[in-house]
């Protein structure tokens, strides 16, 4: 908890309720248990991989086609990486085929045409699916669809902030993507922009998140609400010093008295 609210900026009574929140939608399990990380999978030989491909024709399928999209012959390494996939993490083999162009899919929008993933990020992207639970072909398409929804929603934030030519780092990835979980769109994200910048005269990340998480709070969301609700404070201009309105007659007074002395001196 300690951990999460660091990260998120929160304090223990809005996590707390946060989580309640989350709970009674049944989008978080309490004491849900997840997968080890990656680097645990089972410690396969080579001649359980070997003698276990010969038998199973499925997962001979999913070799052939991952060193077609790879474009090279799988090291053992990436053999027993694949067969952990297939048989610990337990995803159908439509699945598995499915994950695999998806990460070459991936490869090639984030470094250019002709790149491939490495059989790293396919593990990775293995645990990600079945933490999801993601194991059926239909399942596996949906997500995907719902990754290329938020690559164009996250794409449309960096124009509006005026991120062009390179890649985001993942921090900056984590903060668009949680602004857009808030429920934020390019034009209110661009609002946040300009009040960060006009305030501190550059582009700092947590100022920003600051200031969308305060407009989460007061429920204000889109570019109407937040002008509404969150109007950039102006500076008080100071009232003119008004003349006396006898002044000018005063100053006409004060000039003859002047003319009268010049003309009899």
């Amino acid at each position: 908890d300690e951990e999460l609210c660091r990260a998120l900026g929160m304090d223990a009574g809005r996590l707390a309720a946060a989580a309640g929140k989350l709970r009674s939608l049944g989008l978080l399990a309490t004491g849900a248990q997840r997968l080890p990380p990656a680097q645990e999978l089972p410690q396969y030989t080579s001649e359980e991989v070997v003698r276990r491909s010969d038998e199973d024709p499925a997962f001979r399928g999913v070799l052939a086609e991952a060193e077609r999209l790879l474009g090279h012959t799988l090291s053992g390494a990436d053999t027993r990486t694949l067969f952990g996939i297939y048989d610990y993490l337990g995803l159908p083999v439509d699945v598995i085929m499915e994950l695999m162009h998806h990460c070459a899919d991936e490869a090639r929008l984030k470094y250019g045409p002709g790149r491939v993933p490495r059989m790293r990020d396919i593990e990775r992207e293995a645990y990600v699916w079945a933490n999801r639970e993601i194991m059926t072909f239909e399942q596996a398409e949906e997500y995907i669809r719902s990754r290329a929804r938020l690559h164009d929603a996250v794409e449309g934030v960096k124009r509006a902030l005026g991120i062009g030519g390179r890649p985001l780092a993942p921090s900056e990835r984590k903060y668009i993507e949680s602004w857009l979980d808030l429920g934020y769109g390019p034009e209110a994200l661009a609002l946040a922009y300009d009040r960060t910048v006009t305030n501190i005269g550059q582009l700092k990340w947590s100022y920003m998140n600051k200031i969308v998480l305060s407009w989460h709070d007061k429920g204000l969301h889109s570019p109407e609400e937040i002008e509404k609700g969150d109007a950039p404070r102006r500076t008080a201009s100071k009232p003119k010093t008004s003349r006396p309105a006898n002044s000018g007659a005063g100053d006409l007074e004060r000039m003859k008295k002047i003319y009268d002395k010049v003309r009899r001196g």
